[in-house]
């Protein structure tokens, strides 16, 4: 059957779509650009119980880039979500307060184009960016602060005591709002490159390559989860959906991991059994201990390495040769890695400035 596939796969490179096909076909598939006017933008993302307003944005952004939010004042959101790093920090595990790591091994997803997304963290538990920024706050591992403390910080300006007075009336310094305004600059942070001037009608955007990676894409299923504008960002999926070990090999890896020793307890036991086709290092296993994943975005891949949760794999090409085995079954040929690889990176882009004045 796999030879059936790639033997398609191939004949039908050998009659490629046109240009103007192949964006019907992406287009049709929910696949989209970014906007390039703030309007449109705010009528995909904006939220009810949290309006975009240029106030809310502004002081947002200072929030987003203030290291006094944190427990030793060393610590902001912009220091593990760098914006000229992809929207992350480009290391396998995430470090925090007092250069603690993640405890989990969990690296940091990229802030860039979450404004897309319907699930936040890697297990997809926070449906909002709101909800999402009271997270890392609070975490012991990571700004180690809480929200009586944020507070606190806060009013101790003058410049924001009255930023938040203007923006959502008398005593309005609380954590709920200070999350708020972080949502909302975040909304703000999505990236335009060649990938969308191609969905915009620009026929010479993406090379012949990048097109047949586009067309291998969708033809392969990758689009049936990674979708959308953010090309991701907007379903939890089991990972991987092909087990690659069998009760055999299960044995086997218990055995060898556990080196006879008694194991008492069993969920540490089963973490340590490899349930990924890379180390399972940390032993997270998603939501509900499940291996339901929040589906990456894969807009600026090529920037937010390493790759998946435990950033144990470190290129970009590992990580399609993983991906299209284990979630579609297929081993690529060489030409159809290449094309991915190239359609990948063409979803690389720069942050949108959008000209705010006009909004209130």
């Amino acid at each position: 059957m796999q030879y059936f596939i790639l033997f398609v796969f191939t004949f039908a490179q050998l009659f490629a779509l046109d240009s103007n096909a192949l964006r019907q076909k992406a287009l049709n598939r929910g696949m989209s650009s970014i906007p390039t006017d703030f309007t449109d933008l705010i009528s995909q993302v904006d939220d009810a119980n949290n309006p975009m307003t240029v106030a809310k944005i502004k002081l947002g952004k200072k929030l987003f880039f203030d290291k006094n939010l944190s427990l030793d004042r060393s610590i902001s959101c912009a220091t593990c979500h760098e914006l000229k790093k992809g929207g992350e920090d480009s290391k396998p595990t995430a470090i925090g307060y007092k250069n603690q790591k993640n405890p989990s091994h969990l690296n940091t997803p990229t802030v860039l184009n979450t404004a897309f997304s319907k699930h936040l963290f890697w297990d997809g538990r926070a449906n909002s960016l709101r909800e999402q920024a009271k997270g890392p706050m609070q975490a012991h591992f990571e700004m180690a602060s809480t929200p009586e403390l944020v507070e606190q910080r806060v009013q101790e300006n003058p410049q924001y005591r009255k930023k938040f007075t203007e923006t959502f009336g008398d005593n309005s310094i609380t954590f709920d709002n200070i999350t708020k305004t972080i949502a909302v600059y975040e909304k703000t942070l999505v990236t335009r490159g060649r990938f969308d001037e191609f969905l915009d009608g620009d026929n010479d955007a993406l090379s012949s390559q990048e097109e047949r990676g586009l067309n291998l894409f969708i033809d392969m299923g990758c689009k049936g989860c990674h979708f959308g504008p953010a090309v991701g960002g907007q379903k939890i999926q089991k990972f991987p959906l092909r087990d690659f070990n069998s009760i055999l090999n299960l044995t086997t890896t218990f055995n060898e991991e556990t080196k006879g020793r008694k194991v008492k307890n069993i969920s540490l036991a089963f973490k340590m059994y490899r349930l990924y086709p890379f180390e399972n290092r940390g032993g997270f296993l998603g939501k509900n201990g499940e291996r339901k994943f929040r589906v990456p975005i894969l807009r600026n891949i090529s920037k937010t390495g390493p790759y998946f949760h435990n950033g144990v794999i470190k290129t970009l090409r590992e990580a399609i040769k993983i991906m299209s085995k284990h979630q579609i079954g297929v081993d690529l040929e060489k030409d159809q890695l290449d094309a991915l690889e190239a359609f990948l990176k063409s979803l690389d882009g720069n942050i949108v400035e959008y000209e705010f004045k006009e909004f209130k």
